[in-house]
């Protein structure tokens, strides 16, 4: 049965409509693009690069404020000590391997250069969660050329999933997994607005997986579909990028970000001593030019947050959802193989759970 987005597959979660590609770049100005590494020589790679930019080449002189929060700190995320300071993201962001940090990290900065961006220092953010079941870490693949590959990548519309960027190497509740994105609409105060989010997910145990409530992870187990044992099901990490087209300030980032966790525990992660989930939302309601020396902004209401916040939840979860039922088997280092969640199997499950109505 060929790779399938979760709605295309019939099945939907939550009960928001989602935005048009039904992704983070239903943000107006949101841009995404991909580096992916695949290949057995000179070294096993599965691995890459994701970019993330909150509004195209503007990013670098127009700031969103941003909000991060972190439910389990066993992972990195650089530039979180500025963000939590003064609440501005102001750089395009990216997601890639554990040990591809620093060297993504420093690409970004030569991208700026590049571009003679007129700020005179940067403090990029970049992320990771550890492919090294199926990738060479140690070896170190990502180069700068690869992460600014990414960057100039990056475009609107509809975005790949699954084995892809730098979620290429990543596995999901012992199940294939990756990169994943989606995204809701709600009308706030008379005014519709779009929360997107990507995750990179690499975390989780098979037996709490859970689609639309549904036990999936305990009725697919390891005796029908070999798991990868040797890992334990305690580590592994996800980040989550949530963006939206709000007006919100920094405070209120935060707290939309802190709403990831209700997504991620819906589909079944526990935030386990050895993950590193990081999530960071971004709103471009606002902006905060370079050089201004009064910036004009506005704020919702608190009363008026909520829907932002179920739609953070949900976009997080089908998000989650995406970068299983869209990854593929794959096979890498020592032979390593992480096996991709079964969408024959998986219907069955969830007609089992959840028959269709009867006619009249």
């Amino acid at each position: 049965m060929p790779r399938a987005r979760l709605r295309d597959l019939g099945l939907a979660t939550g009960t928001l409509p989602t935005g048009t590609w039904n992704a983070i770049t239903d943000v107006p100005g949101v841009r995404v693009g991909f580096t992916t590494l695949i290949h057995d020589s000179p070294s096993v790679a599965r691995t890459g690069v994701t970019a993330i930019w909150p509004r195209g080449p503007e990013s670098w002189t127009d700031a969103a404020f941003a909000g991060i929060h972190s439910f389990n700190g066993n992972g990195e995320m650089t530039g979180w000590a500025w963000i939590a300071e003064q609440g501005l993201l102001a750089a395009p962001l990216c997601i890639t391997n554990t040990h591809s940090v620093g060297v993504v990290r420093d690409a970004v900065c030569a991208l700026a250069v590049r571009e003679k961006v007129p700020v005179p220092w940067l403090l990029p953010v970049v992320a990771e969660t550890h492919d090294g079941w199926l990738s060479d870490a140690a070896r170190f693949p990502v180069t700068a050329a690869h992460a600014i590959a990414a960057l100039d990548a990056a475009a609107s519309g509809p975005v790949a999933e699954g084995n892809v960027g730098g979620g290429t190497g990543m596995i999901c509740h012992e199940f294939k997994g990756g990169t994943g994105t989606a995204s809701r609409v709600v009308e706030v105060a008379g005014t519709r607005h779009t929360v997107g989010a990507l995750v990179q997910a690499n975390y989780g145990s098979r037996e709490l997986l859970r689609i639309d409530g549904v036990p999936v992870g305990r009725e697919i187990g390891a005796d029908i579909l070999p798991s990868h044992h040797t890992m334990p099901r305690e580590a592994g990490s996800i980040i989550v990028v949530l963006a939206t087209d709000a007006p919100l300030l920094p405070i209120q980032c935060q707290r939309l970000a802190r709403r990831a966790t209700i997504g991620l525990a819906w589909v079944g992660g526990v935030g386990f001593n050895g993950s590193g989930d990081i999530f960071l939302a971004f709103a471009t309601g606002n902006h905060v030019r370079h050089g201004e020396a009064v910036s004009a902004v506005h704020m919702l209401s608190p009363d008026c947050i909520n829907p932002l916040f179920q739609a953070a939840a949900e976009a997080t979860e089908e998000a989650i959802l995406n970068a299983l039922t869209m990854a593929e088997t794959m096979t890498g280092r020592n032979g390593h193989t992480a096996h991709a969640l079964p969408l024959d199997l998986l219907a069955k499950v969830m007609r089992r759970h959840r028959p269709a109505p009867r006619g009249p």
